[in-house]
This record gives C-alpha cells, structure tokens and sequence, in this order.
C-alpha cells in the first residue's frame, strides 16, 4: 500500500527532471550544429564571392583595385583578384588553359584543396587549339568558354534587342570590294582554300601577319570599314565557335560579313536576322562571287542586310573582367557545400570541353567532387545532320570552283 502510495510522487520526480535537463539538451545539440556550420563559408547571398584568376590570359593584365564588378559592371557580391597568397579562402579559382598547355603556369597541386573551391577551367579557343587537354580531366569543377553546353558560356558577342548604330547609313559607294584580316594559315586550311579561289573572281584586301600587312587596333575598324564586305573566317569550323571575327570585325564596322564557321543555323540563332551571308549556301565559289557581285550592284538587296540596325544590336565582350564577373552570375546563391566532397566522386570525362569535336555530356571534375547541382547547364547542342551538312557543302563550294 505505502508502494503504490509513492509512485505518482516518482513519475513527478521523473517529469520533473526531464524539464530541467530540456535546456541543457537542446543548448548541446545547437552547439553541435553551429559547430558543423561554421565548417564552411556563408551563403554567396550574405558575402563577396571570391575569385582567383591564377594567371592572365596571354599576359596581358588589368587593374583589380576596388569592386570591378560592381564598379562597371553592375553585378554586387563579387571580388575579382589575381593575389596568389587568396588561394586558401577564393571560393573559385580560375585558370585559363593556353598558359596551362605551353607550361607558362602550372596547377598548384601541391597546395591543399579547399573542400569548397570551385576550380574552373577558361579557354575562348575552338577545340583544334586546346592542346594538352586529356591530362586534366579529372581537374576540374566548371568548364568556362564561348560554347553554349559550357557552365559558365562567355561569347564574344551577343544579339541584343534594341535599336543599333545611331544614324547608321549604309551605303554602296566605298573604295575596297572585301577584306579580311589574318593573323596565320595552316595547308589545306578550309578559309584559305576557299579565299584562294574567291580571290580570282572579286577583288579581297587582305591584312595582318599572313600577308605581312600588319593593321593596329586603332585602324582595323576605319579600314574595314571601307569595304562593302568583310570575309568573317573562323580558323575552325567548330561547334559555337563565332569569335570577333564577326561580331567586331564585321558588324562594328558596318560591312557585311561572308561567315565561314558553325553551320548557318547556328548564326541564326545567335546573329541578327538577316544580317549574314553564309558561304555553306553556295554550290560553288563561282556562285558565291556572282552573289556578292549581285548585293555590290543592287542598292535595295545590299540595305537588306542592314535593316536589322533599327530593331537590334550588337554587345561584345573584350575585357577579361567582365568575363569572370559573370561567375558571380552563375554561381549558386545557396550551394549545398557538402556535395562539392560526397556526391559522383568517380564521375569524370573521358573527353574534356574544348579537346575535341565532340559534343559535352558533362563538365570536368576533380576527383572526389561533383559539379554543384544547383548550377543550371544549358542541354548539350551535339552536332546536328544540318551542321555537317554545311561543312560537307563548304568542302563543294572549293571542289566546284
């Protein structure tokens, strides 16, 4: 009787107890908490990104001081710097492959690897350029390039709506038929086969190192600008690859462009409408000359391919900054840190972004890291029927001369 008497003062006692020991419960699992939070950097959204450029593009170096991003370009949160000794806390570093493959800089592998860099791998070259790139595959985090399927695409110019030129005239009376500007050719290159046989039908001025007619960056635009064509010839008629051979060379000095490249609806995606003539669209150079012989004559059909003046146009990226402020763009606001060390750890490349032809599936990873999922990629562009249709056609366009 006295047992049974004591037992609701004992589940009180109990009770009792449990709600003094709550707090002390919950103070230790919130210790434990902030302990593994502060393992890792806060939120992109709540600090500057940091971001390392391991070396400058072909050496040539701009100023860093103070927000360049934000400065110039409008984009917040993000620091841009090339101090090597800010590797241990950049959140991304970056390294432009042409250094990397001609040994003018090197990977710091020998330096531990912050669980939660990101490192990215940065080339605006068409894949025939990019030698050495198998040895890194597994290197990387993001692919950063002019291509569409990259992480992080820089083009060298863009579309964008909008009137154009203010108060742009064309106009057919200028003293030069068409240029072109070229640095170097390889044999049995595609745009000197198709420019030797063009040239035999209508008259080409040719510039720079090829021809030992040097043009400075102060006279390229004035001079082209003379011509009622210019002939906007890739080095590689790669995938995405439309570089200022277009969109500075041609479209901001006011010719036409004579585009050899990507296949024509790859330049229709991305150029303004009828703004373009394709050589792929030609059965021969014979008729190509006969074309552009036709536009030079009629004043209506060569003012066609400037209408696109009044509704669209043109922005180009030259400065290396601008480029790498986009990251800041495209890096995740809240990127689960913890999958950068635990997911796809054996997920690599067999062909890397930039090594080859071949479309990307994927993007380069450093072992025992995964490409954050909250990244959003563009789905692959693999090489369509129509784009090797059009390179089949180039190859006819020389035959048939």
């Amino acid at each position: 009787m006295v047992a049974c008497g004591l037992r609701p003062f004992f589940l009180l006692a109990v009770i009792l107890l449990f709600l003094s020991s709550l707090p002390l419960l919950l103070y230790h699992n919130l210790v434990i908490q902030m302990a593994h939070v502060q393992q890792y950097p806060a939120p992109a959204s709540q600090r500057n990104l940091s971001i390392l450029l391991w070396h400058w593009p072909f050496g040539r170096s701009y100023s860093l001081s103070g927000n360049k991003c934000l400065e110039m370009y409008g984009i917040g949160h993000c620091f841009l710097t090339d101090d090597k000794s800010a590797y241990p806390t950049a959140d991304v570093v970056v390294f432009h492959h042409q250094e990397l493959s001609n040994a003018a800089s090197a990977l710091p592998m020998h330096l531990p690897r912050p669980m939660a860099q990101g490192w990215v791998w940065l080339s605006m070259e068409p894949p025939v350029n990019n030698a050495n790139v198998k040895r890194l595959n597994g290197v990387f985090n993001w692919t950063m390039s002019y291509r569409r399927d990259a992480d992080v695409t820089i083009p060298y110019g863009e579309t964008i709506p909008g009137a154009g030129m203010q108060g742009f005239q064309s106009s057919l009376k200028r003293s030069c038929f068409a240029s072109w500007v070229v640095s170097k050719s390889k044999p049995n290159q595609t745009r000197v086969d198709v420019y030797q046989s063009l040239q035999k039908y209508i008259p080409i001025q040719v510039y720079g190192k090829w021809k030992k007619k040097p043009l400075p960056d102060d006279r390229l635009l004035p001079t082209i600008s003379k011509c009622l064509f210019y002939l906007s010839f890739e080095n590689s008629e790669a995938k995405d690859y439309i570089s200022e051979k277009l969109w500075r060379n041609a479209f901001q000095s006011g010719t036409i462009p004579v585009v050899l490249g990507p296949s024509r609806p790859t330049y229709e995606e991305v150029a303004p409408p009828h703004s373009f003539i394709h050589v792929a669209d030609f059965k021969s150079v014979v008729e190509l000359a006969a074309y552009l012989n036709h536009v030079a004559a009629d004043k209506q059909a060569y003012e066609e391919y400037f209408k696109w003046h009044k509704t669209h146009r043109i922005k180009t990226y030259t400065d290396w900054r601008e480029r790498l402020c986009q990251i800041c763009l495209k890096y995740p606001i809240s990127l689960n840190l913890n999958q950068l060390a635990s997911q796809s750890k054996n997920r690599r490349l067999a062909r890397p972004l930039g090594c080859c032809p071949a479309p990307l599936r994927g993007s380069i990873h450093i072992r025992g890291a995964s490409r954050p999922p909250s990244i959003q990629r563009p789905s692959a562009h693999p090489g369509t029927t129509e784009e090797q249709k059009g390179k089949d056609t180039v190859k006819t366009v020389v035959k048939n001369t």
